[in-house]
């Protein structure tokens, strides 16, 4: 079985409602185990773990926020030692007051370090997330778990 691990850091709760979106769409394809983890919470094993991630962060300040920042800081180093020349298949969603591209520029610099590859474009949902914005989200999900069962990823 492929694993899909969600990673998201939220202070308000809008990139969380993004995340849970996300995760239904992933649970769509039930031959993908997922795991939602706050960045706080997520560790290095669950990089490991993980057969691809999907990155959840507001944009602060036009950047990512510094919760994921931390998460991607805590765990390069080990993961690195851990996990040397694996190419991992991330996305990226993002809940924005401003455009999002911050956010956005800055994760992409961040993970071609480990490496990872982006295998589809980010999801940016600026101000509330509506109707749409959700089924976006759950879009994406279901995105990565199908490609990731049909082996594309």
């Amino acid at each position: 079985m492929k694993h899909l691990l969600i990673v998201f850091h939220s202070q308000s709760g809008s990139t969380e409602l993004l995340a849970r979106a996300v995760l239904r769409g992933a649970r769509r394809e039930t031959d993908i185990e997922t795991r939602l983890l706050r960045a706080v919470d997520a560790t290095t094993a669950d990089l490991l773990w993980a057969d691809a991630v999907l990155f959840g962060s507001p944009e602060n300040f036009g950047y990512l926020s510094g919760g994921l920042t931390d998460f991607l800081a805590r765990t390069f180093y080990p993961y690195q030692q851990l996990a040397p020349g694996r190419l991992l298949p991330y996305a990226m969603f993002s809940s924005t007051g401003n455009d999002g591209r911050g956010a956005v520029t800055q994760l992409q610099r961040i993970v071609v370090g480990y490496p990872m590859r982006e295998v589809t474009e980010p999801i940016i949902i600026r101000g509330e997330a509506d109707a749409l914005g959700l089924q976006r989200c759950e879009e994406l999900g279901q995105t990565l778990a199908a490609g990731l069962s049909l082996g594309i990823f």
